[in-house]
């Protein structure tokens, strides 16, 4: 099977937080950083709960819990975040930052383009670090938009969840590899229990893989923080890529990517047999 790009990988917000510190954890953005290299694309969450620390460090407070914050911490933290991840990147490459909506992965005129910006990347010796634009999207306005779109499309991407976002990504570029970095070592029949660790989910073709999804979907219930939405959300997104022929790993951020993909950690791996 060909593949237009090697890798995607995701890394969600408590994975990138030193939760001891309520800072940046930098020792793993550099370690994971290092490792980063052109032909693969990085999806990136934590710019809103970043700007929310690096507000609280310069002025002693939290700004009122509601809508217009989020977008005021988003835009804060967007530039630590880049800043962060060009320090550490090998010096050799490029760092391009590239800010996607929910609309461009709705038209497939905006699809083509961002395919093409994505695979550019690779010749160029770029890495492309990808977010979710929340300092410009409002959420009664997106859900507006969408309402709209649901009435003329089959199939409609919202995007505001970054593990839906990497596997659009993973989609469109047809990777290779989907990489999800979580908090924990992967999904589990019990959260409870590290033992029930489901260390892999497979088929024999896209149908029974996709089946075999949606039967562990059922024991996926929580999430690792207010408004994230939890290991069932990650299975039904990573779905399409699955099924595509993409090998998905959904691991613990702790773990170096070359350990995870050796098969050197524990994780959950979905895949075509």
């Amino acid at each position: 099977m060909k593949f237009d790009a090697e890798l995607v990988g995701k890394i969600g917000s408590m994975a990138l937080i030193d939760k001891q510190d309520n800072m940046i954890d930098y020792t793993r953005v550099a370690r994971l950083s290092r490792e980063l290299r052109p032909g693969w694309i990085w999806v990136t969450s934590g710019a809103t709960e970043i700007g929310r620390l690096d507000y609280m460090m310069r002025s002693g407070k939290e700004l009122p819990d509601c809508e217009e914050s989020k977008t005021d911490y988003s835009a804060q933290g967007q530039a630590i975040l880049m800043q962060t991840y060009r320090q550490y990147i090998d010096s050799r490459y490029s760092v391009r930052q590239i800010l996607v909506e929910h609309h461009h992965f709705n038209d497939p005129v905006k699809c083509e383009h961002i395919k093409k910006l994505l695979l550019r990347c690779k010749e160029q010796g770029a890495i492309p670090i990808i977010n979710y634009n929340d300092a410009v999207s409002e959420s009664e306005n997106r859900r507006l938009e969408l309402a709209a779109l649901a009435k003329s499309q089959a199939e409609v991407h919202e995007c505001i969840d970054n593990d839906e976002t990497a596997s659009l990504v993973a989609c469109l570029v047809h990777a290779r590899i989907l990489l999800i970095l979580t908090s924990v070592d992967g999904i589990y029949t019990d959260q409870s229990d590290p033992s029930t660790l489901i260390r892999e989910i497979s088929g024999k073709d896209a149908y029974e893989l996709v089946e075999n999804i949606e039967n562990y979907k059922k024991y996926c219930e929580g999430a690792s923080r207010k408004g994230a939405n939890g290991a069932k959300a990650k299975l039904e997104y990573i779905k399409q890529a699955a099924a595509q022929g993409t090998t998905v790993y959904i691991a613990n951020a702790k773990y170096p990517i070359r350990s995870i993909l050796s098969g050197e950690t524990e994780c959950t791996t979905v895949r075509i047999r």
